[in-house]
């Protein structure tokens, strides 16, 4: 009998399910599409199901626990998810981890998918073994998290590491309803409306991202304003919490070639104070890593496996 725990990453248009060996490797993933308009309780079910599904395929293992990295701000301890985005219904409020613990008869664990991300990546992943990093994600929106000392740090009030809202990066209306945040020029939607608005043509992210691969001058510049915040987010973390380790996720990450010599230039111009050298990495896992940080959650608080 082989013990293994799953982790599941519940998006707002897939949810990924990785079923985890000890060492965190994965043996086995699905990917459903999430309910996300038909509430918590359609939208966890999807993804026990896809655990279901996953125990059956592999058969002749145990499964000791389950790892959920979802989106919105969520209360880890109390398991539930405490704000969640527009694009969602019924899910604010919602108490997952009792919904898993209910139908599956093992121990469930939350965390915000960022949380999960950086765990991911800082148990299997490009910063394995790195104890004070920050973790981003540039997605449809901009997402951080802290690693410190070895562990996730959420701060006092669960928002420890959110850089994608802080302002200090020019003055457009970000979704939040703030101004001058990081996720106006270095999200998705972000590099989707500033080409839009040099040149009046509607393109996806990855579009423009086509397009700055064919020297489109509008889309370099996109991606030439978004790579330079993110650098500049970076010093920021660096010179206030003198981590200079730093891991970049999300699907605008994909395009890394596009980010980095902008990101590269700007930290070059502007070192920090303490004249560490910062290393920025491209995530590692893909498409896994809140998965597989989700699973590694779940280990840990088990005490069964890789402890991070």
């Amino acid at each position: 009998m082989t013990h293994t725990v799953a982790g599941v990453d519940i998006g707002g248009t897939t949810t990924h399910v990785a079923l985890c060996e000890e060492d965190l490797t994965v043996v086995d993933r699905l990917e459903v599409p999430t309910p996300a308009a038909e509430g918590g309780t359609a939208m966890v079910g999807a993804a026990l199901d896809a655990v279901r599904l996953l125990l059956e395929r592999a058969s002749g293992v145990r499964l000791l626990g389950v790892g959920v990295g979802a989106a919105g701000v969520v209360d880890a301890r109390a398991g539930r998810v405490l704000v969640a985005s527009d694009s969602f219904r019924g899910w604010a409020g919602f108490a997952v981890t009792a919904a898993v613990e209910e139908a599956l008869g093992v121990p469930a664990f939350l965390d915000n998918d960022v949380n999960a991300f950086l765990r991911g990546e800082t148990a299997a992943g490009a910063v394995a073994g790195e104890p004070h990093v920050l973790g981003m994600t540039l997605g449809t929106g901009v997402g951080g998290a802290l690693w410190l000392d070895g562990a996730l740090y959420d701060g006092p009030h669960g928002a420890a590491g959110e850089i994608g809202h802080v302002p200090g990066f020019g003055g457009l209306p970000c979704t939040c309803g703030g101004r001058g945040h990081l996720e106006t020029l270095a999200s998705g939607r972000a590099i989707e409306a500033r080409y839009g608005e040099r040149t009046g043509r509607s393109l996806s992210a990855r579009e423009v991202a086509g397009a700055a691969g064919a020297d489109d001058p509008e889309a370099l510049a996109v991606y030439e304003g978004a790579g330079a915040a993110v650098a500049r987010a970076l010093l920021m973390t660096a010179g206030l919490l003198d981590v200079t380790t730093f891991v970049v996720g999300g699907g605008v990450s994909r395009s890394w070639s596009l980010l980095e010599p902008a990101i590269r230039r700007t930290l070059t111009t502007e070192p920090p104070v303490s004249g560490h050298p910062v290393r920025v990495l491209p995530a590692l896992l893909g498409q896994d890593a809140v998965a597989i940080g989700a699973a590694a959650r779940a280990r840990a608080e088990l005490g069964t496996g890789v402890h991070h």
